[in-house]
């Protein structure tokens, strides 16, 4: 089908410009719509991924819901704050081509944007207050309500068995140039059980969470520069607040590109992390229980190697995973984010005097 032909399958009253690919993400294919007098995002979910994108999608619509009526009680503006999934013409959240592609639209937020890296520390800040923000928002929202629409994807244990099970079977025989890598992962094997353990003994509380809160997943409003717009719902579903934490502090603090090949210009930011800290604490407040905050240090450096050892299996097995642009790049990624994680090691102390701090 033509791009036109879907744009009309949804409640676009305008009159259809063009499609254009827009964004970098990893997973879907995002497109800009331009019509007359109005933008819109389109995107082509990736149900390689999300096998289950009716249930994806159930969880957007609950999630937004919730989050307008937040918003509204708060004098919040609901267009901006949170995203509008557009409808189909037949009432969906989202519609199937004859080929078995699955599409679906959301309002253009304007004058706001999202950045690949952290410009400006007070972005982070602000970033972070809109994660915490987002997570307060859905404080009374029953996590038992929603999918899992990746099961166990935050499971770190069950992540390094996939690594191990990589190792083992070596499909695309890149075992012998990657072992450095390898070994790098099997010293630190003993911190892969820590948070899954504490949320199955109900130390750690279930929330309703993002599980991928990278910066480029805050809408950046350009007059103010404040995170107005948490972006990117595919992966909300049960789970710990850690996981959100910490995977914003894994992608934030790091000045250099997630496949940075000059390792020299990777290392963890330690006033990007005291920003997003404050920013993120400021926000959750008494929401934040004691052993949250106890593992907050703790969970940037598990997510940065959680994240790593997901590059290295993908390498592994041949790249059907993440999106590559060269064939060495999630080669690249493991290694930014090994680099990281030891540079967290490092900084350790400091990382949890700060969270002490605020």
């Amino acid at each position: 089908m033509e791009f036109k032909e879907i744009v009309e399958k949804f409640q676009v009253p305008e009159t259809f410009i063009s499609c254009e690919p827009y964004g970098e993400g990893h997973i879907n294919d995002t497109y800009q719509v331009k019509c007359e007098g109005k933008r819109y995002i389109l995107q082509r979910m990736n149900h390689h991924v999300f096998h289950h994108p009716e249930q994806l999608m159930s969880n957007i619509v609950k999630v937004t819901e919730h989050l307008k009526k937040k918003i509204e009680e708060n004098g919040g503006d609901p267009l901006r704050e949170t995203l509008t999934v557009i409808p189909t013409k037949e009432q969906e959240s989202f519609f199937v081509t004859p080929d078995g592609n699955y599409f679906r639209m959301y309002d253009f937020i304007e004058n706001a944007q999202t950045y690949q890296v952290v410009e400006q520390p007070v972005h982070f800040y602000n970033a972070a207050k809109a994660f915490g923000r987002f997570q307060k928002l859905l404080n009374d929202f029953p996590a038992d309500e929603l999918y899992e629409t990746i099961p166990n994807f935050h499971h770190t244990l069950k992540r390094f068995e996939a690594l191990k099970k990589a190792v083992a079977e070596n499909k695309a025989g890149r075992k012998e140039e990657v072992a450095a890598e390898i070994a790098f992962a099997m010293e630190r094997e003993k911190d892969v059980s820590i948070l899954v353990e504490l949320i199955a003994e109900k130390k750690i509380p279930l929330r309703v969470t993002h599980n991928d809160t990278k910066f480029n997943n805050i809408m950046i409003d350009d007059a103010s520069g404040e995170g107005i717009c948490v972006i990117d719902l595919d992966t909300v579903m049960p789970g710990s607040l850690l996981y959100d934490y910490g995977d914003s502090l894994r992608f934030g603090t790091n000045p250099a590109s997630e496949d940075e090949k000059d390792l020299t210009k990777v290392y963890m930011d330690i006033e990007l992390f005291e920003q997003f800290s404050k920013g993120f604490i400021e926000e959750m407040g008494s929401t934040l229980t004691k052993t949250e905050r106890e593992f907050m240090p703790f969970s940037a450096k598990l997510m940065t190697f959680e994240c790593g050892i997901r590059f290295l299996t993908d390498y592994l097995e041949g790249d059907h995973y993440f999106k590559i642009h060269y064939p060495e790049q999630n080669l690249d990624r493991t290694r930014t984010q090994f680099k990281l994680v030891a540079d967290m090691e490092k900084k350790m102390e400091q990382m949890k005097a700060i969270v002490a701090k605020y």
